[in-house]
């Protein structure tokens, strides 16, 4: 997309000085709050956590930052520092054996096509360091088409759709996964985001302290095909790109951390949701009731793919849903959900 004369002088006039002085910050030690997290456009406000431990986005639904992408290498360099202060790492297997796990990555997928995505997403989840974790994938197929590709190391889970040519549903592989899960803490895991290799001990130390939903993703940096084609066949992340577009404020979406009572306590994933979007929102509506830290410091990487069937259609049947659902008292709804008692729940397939 080429961006007009104006909006070139805007950023330099209003954008270009802030990204200099919190990209070039100096910190000494290590610190939750460096001051690139506090990069966001100019018409957003951000609400600083305790203790200086990440920041909160005081606006609604996800928004992209503008300055990047008018001028890509400032999209490159806010990633660059970012992903050096909280790195990406990829290793075939976990480097530990432990039966006291504390934390479960649940990831849902279906497909041949993000079979690669999946693949290096695991290595970054392999590589988490200092806690017992354990990896579920749970494929949604009429015939299992992945389960030979997947690490010996990670939980594989088939599940068939409940009808002939079923759209994927996020909220049914999740509430499979939930089922099963060893640890208090379960990661509802999207099958193309990349995570620091302290991703899960940020979420634990969270969690030890009481909170029972925790989101730290602070940015997502979504990589083009040919970058995200190069971490997927190298096992590396290549700096000297510039992201496509950087998401902020993406809350239940991605990645998200919930204990694993509380999630049974607010009825799970809503399987009404069946195909793109809305489950997400919904969720974390309902989560609310919970004891949430929604102050975020971390980076993410997204890996490329097709779009899913529907994502572009902003009057879909989902979109209609979700807006159904948020009319409904959030008690009700738990009440009517806790009622329904979804069969994926208690019956994944072997």
């Amino acid at each position: 997309m080429r961006y007009s004369f104006k909006q070139k002088i805007g950023v330099l006039l209003f954008d270009w000085l802030k990204y200099e002085i919190k990209l070039n910050e100096i910190v000494k030690g290590h610190s939750y709050h460096p001051a690139w997290i506090e990069i966001c456009n100019r018409d957003e406000c951000l609400e600083m956590a305790p203790q200086n431990q990440g920041v909160r986005c005081l606006w609604k639904w996800t928004s992209e930052l503008h300055a990047a992408k008018v001028f890509p290498v400032f999209g490159l360099r806010l990633m660059r520092r970012a992903l050096h202060d909280w790195p990406i790492q990829f290793r075939n297997e976990p480097d530990f054996n432990s039966d006291n796990i504390e934390i479960s990555f649940i990831i849902g997928h279906k497909g041949i096509s993000r079979l690669p995505n999946l693949l290096s997403v695991l290595k970054t989840i392999a590589a988490q360091q200092d806690v017992a974790f354990e990896c579920i994938v749970v494929e949604q197929s009429e015939h299992p088409e992945i389960q030979q590709h997947i690490p010996e190391w990670v939980t594989y889970i088939h599940t068939s759709p409940k009808y002939p040519n079923m759209p994927y549903s996020r909220s049914y592989t999740f509430n499979v996964g939930a089922g099963i899960a060893k640890g208090k803490l379960l990661i509802l895991h999207d099958n193309d985001m990349l995570v620091p290799y302290n991703y899960a001990v940020q979420l634990v130390e969270k969690h030890n302290q009481g909170y029972e939903i925790i989101n730290l993703k602070r940015y997502i940096f979504y990589m083009n095909k040919e970058i995200s084609d190069e971490i997927t066949s190298c096992s590396k992340i290549n700096t000297n790109n510039a992201p496509e577009v950087i998401i902020q404020n993406l809350e239940a979406g991605g990645s998200l951390a919930v204990n694993k009572e509380a999630y049974f306590n607010i009825g799970g994933f809503d399987e009404a949701f069946i195909g793109w979007g809305g489950e997400d929102c919904e969720f974390w509506e309902r989560a609310q009731i919970c004891s949430v830290w929604p102050f975020t410091y971390l980076p993410l990487v997204h890996l490329w793919h097709t779009s899913q069937v529907g994502k572009m259609d902003k009057k879909g049947k989902n979109i209609d849903l979700y807006q159904k659902f948020s009319a409904i008292l959030i008690k009700q709804r738990i009440k009517e959900l806790k009622k329904r008692q979804f069969e994926s729940i208690h019956r994944p397939d072997a």
